[in-house]
């Protein structure tokens, strides 16, 4: 089982942002009330799984915001303590924070974060250069960014991820990919580079609509993708996942479980679940959260996943990842041949050099990654008629 805890706060809120988060200013006696009762709560809400759950293995634990890094350490050591009390915390257990540079600087916060029990930390980097950071919304600033790694290893970091964004308002592929050489030289075990998308409603995406920034060109954003990962390979990362790379050995455990269709309890507002083929998301807003762990039943509203929606899934979420879909997997889920269901689709896919099949697998290829929406809408569209064939797929 993985286990996920929404921290829905941060100091200001990102103009490209539409993740569920309250910005909450200067840290004054408010604040840490509001703190100390969305702890409380997910106290309760821990306790109300446990009961329900007995007996349950947590192989992970992900802090993910929001920025987690804004509730104390103390804070989360008692969190990770009734973690531990309310599951059966795995040999080894990866346990992340997601924090950002200007909350993880706090004197002495990384070495009480680490005695805490976390032992993977993802720090919120998304660009070393002053423009970049300031039409992201972000308060840090590239110093800050590169102090925090220093003083992440000095304090026993030994898994540090770094957050990295591409395709961002202003930028050349020249600025890119010096950034992700600067980066390597600070050595982190993993990194996650997401390409800017502007989310419906956010600031950024308001501005882009108004005029006031222009994104690079399709080709420019191509070849920060392209040329990043060979940058990235040739440094010993591996290519694991669309947006992910890591040294050998430092996968994220967590992620993987979600890409393999693993069972997650979420935890805290807007937090998602799935267990025993049931799917329900918390509440978004505070009051209706706690309400909804008071009642005891947040599941409430819970969807029953269909053998459709696993197939589709199943589909998702393996091709995002470098081993790619295990086309007996298929079979197995529906009875189909994949290859047969999408041949003409993979047959054109193929001759373009978007996939590979080799051991039973199919992959994407780097080409295949950098468009992964648009071909897995396709294979979407192209499923859901075979799988019509069968009502049980609950497809209509």
């Amino acid at each position: 089982m993985l286990v996920y805890i929404h921290v829905p706060f941060c100091r200001s809120r990102c103009t490209y942002c539409a993740f569920h988060s309250f910005a909450l200013g200067e840290i004054d006696a408010s604040v840490s009330a509001l703190l100390r009762q969305y702890a409380d709560t997910l106290f309760s809400e821990l306790a109300l799984w446990s009961d329900r759950l007995p007996g349950v293995v947590v192989d992970s634990v992900y802090f993910g915001g929001g920025t987690p890094s804004i509730l104390p350490a103390s804070i989360i050591g008692a969190l990770l303590e009734r973690v531990s009390r309310c599951f059966r915390l795995a040999s080894g257990v990866e346990i992340t924070l997601e924090g950002n540079p200007e909350s993880l600087l706090q004197r002495g916060y990384m070495p009480t974060m680490l005695r805490a029990g976390v032992n993977r930390l993802s720090v919120g980097v998304q660009s070393l250069h002053g423009t970049h950071l300031h039409t992201l919304g972000r308060i840090h600033t590239p110093q800050d960014a590169v102090h925090a790694v220093m003083i992440a290893r000095t304090s026993g970091v030994r898994n540090l991820n770094l957050d990295l964004m591409w395709g961002l308002p202003g930028q050349s592929v020249r600025q890119w990919l010096f950034l992700l050489k600067e980066i390597v030289r600070l050595r982190p075990e993993h990194l996650s580079l997401y390409g800017l998308t502007l989310e419906p409603d956010t600031a950024l995406e308001k501005t882009h609509q108004g005029g006031g920034i222009t994104l690079p060109s399709e080709r420019d954003q191509a070849l920060m993708y392209m040329e990043g990962a060979e940058i990235l390979e040739s440094a010993g990362y591996i290519h694991y996942e669309i947006s992910n790379f890591a040294r050998m050995g430092f996968q994220c455990r967590h992620n993987l479980g979600y890409w393999e269709g693993r069972e997650y309890l979420g935890f805290g507002p807007s937090a998602s679940s799935t267990v025993n083929g049931r799917r329900w998301t918390n509440p978004s807003s505070m009051s209706e959260w706690t309400a909804a762990v008071k009642s005891g039943a947040p599941d409430a509203e819970a969807e029953i996943l269909s053998p459709g929606v696993r197939v589709l899934e199943l589909i998702m979420l393996r091709l995002r990842t470098a081993r790619g879909l295990r086309v007996k997997a298929y079979r197995e889920l529906t009875g189909r041949n994949f290859l047969h269901d999408h041949q003409h689709l993979i047959q054109g896919l193929h001759e373009k050099g978007f996939i590979r099949i080799r051991n039973g697998y199919l992959r994407f290829t780097r080409n295949g990654m950098l468009v992964s929406d648009s071909i897995l809408a396709r294979f979407f569209t192209d499923t859901e008629p075979a799988l019509r064939e069968n009502s049980r797929f609950g497809l209509s």
